[in-house]
């Protein structure tokens, strides 16, 4: 069974084309955009769980370390999304860097300008990403559940490559396709509720001249998702 993207993505791609509406105007356009029109195989919550290279129609994921079964892999409770500050190209550069020093300032899956998934790491390993959830001012969600909880230890990390030199430049169009699977792939092998997805900018003070994150983690939201009790959606 293919993976269709209709009218859910053309929302989403309007909605991340508002590069210079508010803060607050770009994350009611994602979440208006995040109905999606795409079925997932039947076999979803069995691919999501394997072990070894699984793929999904309409996602690419290159394993530079194959995973292994869930249970023995690191608990993972939450999905931090990153921007790299990067060039479109260096996804995979960044991950065979990450494979070659697993636990270096970094993350476990890179996501290029295409849609391709890079998965850098083993699942027991646990990069260096995020400052430590040192944002505790509520600006965009309610840190009382976050400062100095939503850590890299618990934390599985995503990055989407590609806006350098102009870093509130969106996620591309097959960028956003990929993480409408690729986010419900993670929650469904994890266990991990739309709730615990986040953006690095709601949990970490970071750069001022963008929201990190942001537009990507209010779309995967928007999903609702739900691991285990979710076999179409």
């Amino acid at each position: 069974m293919h993976v269709i993207f209709s009218t859910a993505l053309a929302r989403a791609l309007i909605a991340l084309a508002l590069r210079d509406a508010t803060p607050l105007a770009r994350a009611q356009a994602m979440s208006a955009a995040a109905k999606p029109d795409d079925t997932l195989p039947d076999n979803f919550p069995g691919l999501a769980k394997a072990a070894g290279e699984p793929q999904l129609p309409g996602l690419t994921i290159v394993y530079l370390h194959p995973l292994g079964n869930p249970a023995d892999a690191n608990r993972w409770e939450n999905i931090i999304v990153h921007r790299t500050e990067g060039p479109e190209g260096s996804a995979k550069s960044l991950a065979m860097a990450q494979a070659k020093n697993p636990s270096k300032r970094g993350v476990t899956l890179w996501v290029e300008s295409d849609g391709t998934v890079y998965w850098s790491t083993a699942e027991n390993a646990i990069p260096t990403h995020g400052d430590g959830a040192n944002r505790n001012d509520n600006k965009y969600i309610d840190n009382s559940k976050t400062h100095g909880r939503v850590v890299k230890t618990n934390s599985i990390g995503v990055e989407f490559v590609g806006n350098y030199p102009d870093v509130a430049k969106p996620a591309s169009p097959a960028q956003v396709q990929a993480w409408l699977l690729l986010v419900r792939f993670l929650q469904e092998r994890y266990d991990i509720p739309a709730e615990r997805i986040y953006a690095h900018n709601w949990i970490d003070y970071k750069d001022r001249r963008y929201c990190e994150g942001c537009e990507l983690a209010t779309l995967a939201r928007a999903l609702a998702y739900r691991p285990g009790q979710t076999a179409q959606q």
